[in-house]
């Protein structure tokens, strides 16, 4: 009986493992690199970022890395683009200016995390060097969330706010651009009431009625 058990133990065990030669990637690894990748782009920047640090900071040996990602330059990209794809809400508040000031709210608490508020201007930099890492750029920080912006305009198209034609791309400017400069930039703080100024100026600038 004792014998029986244990082949039938063993035999559960063999159909569980993984077909030959397929590399089974955890999961609870997979998150321990990507979390890595974010506390080694905020510690040292990105050019000198390298995959034994991430490896090391993030409990793994660099073979796991390199099963997940072939460059260091593909997993920043990955990282980046995942999350910038998680995105902005799509607010829909009634009002386009109350539409426009739920963005600027989120907007404006991702910016001031200490992480990206070191990590976005430090990904600009590279980018202005590297043609691949400035067209991933625009589509994760630009790209990915002008359909966020469509879809505020064409709400407030429907309420007889806007009138049509007008530009998505613009209106995402208008929101994100001034946040940008004063936080990442002039690295100021976004004083009280400032929030509510802008959600008017980029409605007004609109055209909003």
């Amino acid at each position: 009986m004792a014998k029986d058990g244990t082949d039938s133990e063993r035999a559960t065990a063999a159909q569980r493992r993984a077909p030959a030669g397929a590399a089974v990637l955890r999961e609870d690894k997979t998150a321990a690199i990507r979390a890595a990748v974010f506390e080694e782009l905020a510690a040292v920047g990105f050019a000198r970022m390298s995959i034994e640090g991430i490896a090391r900071r993030a409990g793994v040996g660099k073979t796991a890395v390199y099963r997940r990602w072939r460059s260091k330059l593909h997993l920043v990209l990955d990282v980046v683009s995942a999350v910038a794809a998680a995105g902005l809400p799509a607010p829909d508040t009634g009002s386009l200016r109350g539409d426009v000031r739920m963005l600027l709210e989120v907007a404006a608490r991702a910016l001031r995390h200490p992480m990206a508020s070191q990590i976005i201007p430090d990904l600009l930099a590279e980018a202005a060097r590297s043609p691949e890492m400035a067209t991933a750029l625009k589509t994760a920080l630009h790209d990915s969330q002008e359909g966020v912006a469509a879809a505020v305009v064409a709400r407030a198209v429907e309420r007889g706010e806007l009138t049509e034609g007008v530009d998505a791309r613009l209106a995402l400017d208008l929101m994100t651009g001034p946040l940008y400069w004063r936080l990442l930039v002039v690295r100021d703080e976004v004083p009280g009431g400032y929030l509510d100024a802008l959600s008017g100026s980029v409605a007004v600038a609109l055209g909003a009625e």
